[in-house]
């Protein structure tokens, strides 16, 4: 009313006379303008937002993705956003989504998931670099939301993470299988040195065993103790072959009979007859009265 203006504490106005821009930016409070040939334009000093919309791009290792946006901006110079540029909000956000696919298409899909912050960082230098000097307007800053990849890239990143995931717990069962190796080692020459200290290992595991509360006891048996069983018959067995062979050699061995002649059964017939005539045939002593 009678040309008395109003400007907000977070805006600033630019006052136009008979079409030309008067030099100077009138600060927040009440001011007067001719109402017959000055026109007030208000600038909002406030951070804006700006939503960049979903934009499909082709990465450096030819990945098709989908990237999205927000681009937070303010202005600096309200002189320079009235005057140097029609409508500095869809100038931003063009700008924003341009530069949103060169710097996605010159980046790798690795860099894009895992470095976000440099993603962010260039971002906001190549969206800032065309809009703060000539538009008067400053990005202070730039936030990449959302990475769409294809379904079959998703599979084969979640194989890849699968089988590195499996390589690493190898890898670990692998080094703990060594350790423990070394260790039985040291274990193995020191009961080796004392041979209690294995048999009070063998007791403490049969101990173990039994503390399960099973029903059936296994009995660790060595084998070096099954070995010197074995040795142990076979020489048994060889013992008894060769005390077999020496009793058959130290055998009596009945005289020989001697050879049947016609000399010796003459003679002996001769001394039967002798023998015969010498004894009477009842047997009695020669004198005494028959009867």
């Amino acid at each position: 009313m009678f040309g008395f203006k109003i400007i907000r504490q977070y805006e600033q106005g630019v006052v136009f006379r008979w079409g030309r821009a008067l030099p100077g930016v009138r600060q927040p409070g009440l001011i007067w303008i001719n109402p017959f040939t000055s026109r007030l334009t208000k600038v909002n000093m406030q951070i804006a937002v700006a939503a960049v919309p979903a934009q499909e791009t082709i990465t450096r290792d030819n990945v098709t993705l989908k990237v999205d946006a927000v681009v937070y901006y303010r202005v600096v110079d309200p002189f320079k956003a009235i005057i140097n540029v029609q409508n500095y909000h869809y100038a931003v956000s063009q700008v924003a989504q341009t530069s949103l696919r060169s710097v996605t298409g010159r980046s790798n899909m690795d860099q894009l998931l895992s470095e976000r912050e440099a993603v962010n960082a260039e971002l906001k230098d190549v969206i800032d670099a065309p809009t703060e000097g000539p538009w008067g307007i400053r990005v202070e800053r730039v936030e990449v939301k959302d990475i769409s990849l294809p379904e079959s890239m998703k599979r084969s990143m979640s194989r890849q993470a699968e089988a590195e995931r499996e390589r690493r717990a190898r890898i670990i069962a692998a080094d703990g299988e060594y350790q423990a190796s070394k260790k039985l080692a040291q274990a193995a020459t020191v009961m080796a040195a004392d041979p209690a200290a294995l048999q009070l290992r063998l007791l403490q595991t049969v101990v173990e065993v039994a503390a399960e509360k099973n029903s059936t006891l296994v009995m660790p048996f060595p084998v070096e103790l099954l070995r010197f069983f074995d040795r142990a018959s076979v020489g048994i067995s060889l013992g008894e072959a060769s005390g077999d062979g020496d009793d058959a050699a130290g055998a009596p061995v009945p005289p020989a009979l001697p050879a049947a002649g016609p000399g010796t059964q003459a003679a002996g017939a001769a001394e039967v007859t002798a023998t015969t005539r010498a004894a009477p045939l009842n047997g009695s002593p020669k004198g005494a009265p028959a009867g």
